[in-house]
């Protein structure tokens, strides 16, 4: 979720200010590669519409090679790597980094010293004198080195006693001391790639970036960045920088991670994910969300418009998007307002929409959808005039957009309506114990015999409209408990005494249908 709602604050603010919006695969720490990520990545961004202007065809590849639309190809750091040395080597050069051969051995155990010594090892300008590198040792000893050992590195020298001054433009001004910085690794002779800190800065200039939002883990690496622009003496091309604040866990402090949403039963990735282990996590895809209520619901986290508007297309969160809205404390996650913007978006979509999105859902579960009654007769049944077939599971399409129509207002996902609605297109399959035991009594299961009787019996239009009045009036007018006696109906129709109104129902499922039912729950539960 933090990553997607890194790349969409990217893509509103260039999309805002004319500007393109560039993927970059940034896979040159091979310690942390994770295969199938990158493929992940670009399928999550266009599900959620955020859509590469550069860096990514439109068969989501990463472009290789430039063009006129791709100019700065190849996009993946991996197949630049032949760039980045000759960088790393012009700050060597130029007396602001230098050779490391200090092997992993010798700085553990330089990090055990100081432990034991109750401090902190930190290579820099203090430690550096007394550690392997090309300026603590001659150059006839360090030079021969580069040739025969292949585990040395290039690290940043980083100035004594210098204060950095450097803009956010959520932060403000923000000012370090390089004595609590350290010399961080700039290039890997082992692999022969950068760390991200060069990697991002020549690219970042050779790709003529002009804004870096990233997260907030990356904020005390800026002083380093700001100095890296300032030894290559590129300070007029810098790009300005935006820190964003952690996505924060609902319950308890710190930043929200999977473990979380495995704890409270919310999905953290954009789509399910499964790693090296077989591990499945789980997606908001899956989940039935639909993208635009799941980049609206990130928008909001971390920004607000300045008003109480809660709900924006991508083009209005374009046009009311700014940094200076974004806030500069965490943002904590709420799930159930998650669910909140599915649930409103869901009633914006058109009932053949959501019918179109049903029928698949309909079908898992052993329906069949047919376009109208004429079809039913080529697929094996002959539907009622309602549109059902229940004895064959065969329906037409109207039949389902009338029960979306009725149902939609009281679903939060799609696959809801199943949940809401099962009863509409099967008998129910049992009886709710607890319903069953306050409502199925003699008294009541005898007058709803006659309700349904004078259902069947009805012979004005078969309609909710038609029917509700009379029947209300029927069963007032004999002066039996309305909700004793529709509880106990409901029960027999439902399975439970929870459902739509008995006129919605029955019109739906016709009197045929109704005739059955009360025949099953007879045998079922006994008169």
């Amino acid at each position: 979720m933090g990553g997607v709602r890194t790349a969409l604050y990217n893509y509103l603010y260039a999309k805002q200010h004319g500007g393109d919006f560039i993927i970059r695969i940034e896979d040159t720490d091979s310690h942390r590669f994770v295969p199938g990520a990158e493929k992940y990545i670009i399928e999550a961004l266009n599900w959620c519409g955020i859509i590469p202007d550069e860096g990514v065809d439109a068969s989501g590849n990463v472009v290789e090679t430039p063009s006129e639309r791709h100019p700065h190809a190849p996009y993946r750091q991996s197949q630049r790597r032949g760039i980045y040395r000759k960088y790393a080597e012009e700050l060597v050069e130029k007396g602001y980094a230098y050779y490391a051969f200090d092997t992993a051995e010798e700085l553990a155990a330089a990090r055990a010293e100081a432990e034991a010594a109750g401090q902190t090892f930190i290579y820099n300008h203090i430690t550096r004198k007394s550690l392997r590198n090309s300026l603590s040792m001659p150059e006839s000893e360090w030079r021969p080195l580069l040739e025969s050992h292949t585990d040395w590195t290039v690290r940043f020298r980083m100035p004594e006693n210098r204060v950095v001054k450097m803009d956010d433009l959520i932060r403000g001004h923000i000012e370090v001391n390089t004595d609590t910085l350290d010399d961080k690794v700039l290039w890997k002779r082992a692999d022969e790639l950068p760390t991200y800190h060069l990697a991002n800065i020549v690219d970042d200039h050779l790709m003529e970036i002009t804004e870096v939002i990233r997260g907030e883990e990356w904020l005390p690496s800026l002083p380093l960045h700001y100095l890296l622009y300032e030894a290559f003496g590129w300070e007029d091309t810098m790009p300005r920088f935006a820190h964003l604040s952690l996505l924060l866990k609902p319950d308890g402090k710190g930043k929200l991670s999977k473990r979380d949403g495995d704890r409270l039963g919310f999905p953290v990735f954009p789509l399910q994910w499964t790693n090296a282990e077989g591990e499945v996590s789980r997606g908001y895809r899956e989940d039935g969300y639909f993208p635009e209520a799941f980049v609206n619901m990130l928008a909001m986290l971390g920004w607000n418009p300045g008003d109480d508007r809660e709900l924006f297309t991508m083009e209005e969160l374009t046009e009311a998007f700014s940094l200076e809205r974004v806030i500069k404390s965490g943002a904590r996650f709420n799930p159930e307002k998650a669910k909140w913007y599915n649930k409103e978006y869901l009633r914006l979509k058109s009932d053949d929409e959501l019918t179109n999105l049903f029928i698949p859902i309909l079908e898992q579960h052993g329906m069949q959808v047919v376009g109208c009654a004429k079809c039913a007769l080529t697929a094996g049944a002959q539907v009622t005039v309602q549109g059902a077939d229940f004895t064959n599971h065969i329906f037409t399409r109207d039949y389902v957009r009338r029960i979306v129509t009725l149902i939609k207002e009281r679903a939060t996902f799609v696959a809801d309506f199943w949940d809401i609605a099962s009863y509409l297109f099967k008998a129910p399959d049992g009886y709710a114990e607890k319903d069953a035991a306050k409502f199925w009594k003699e008294e009541n299961y005898s007058l709803a015999f006659k309700v349904a009787g004078f259902i069947s019996e009805f012979q004005g239009d078969f309609t909710k409209e038609s029917l509700e009045g009379p029947l209300e009036e029927y069963i007032r007018g004999n002066e039996w408990p309305m909700g004793k006696v529709m509880n106990c109906l409901r029960l027999a129709l439902v399975g439970a005494s929870s459902g739509l109104g008995i006129a919605d129902i029955v019109t739906l499922i016709g009197k045929d249908e109704l005739a059955r039912r009360m025949e099953n729950i007879k045998a079922a539960l006994g008169c």
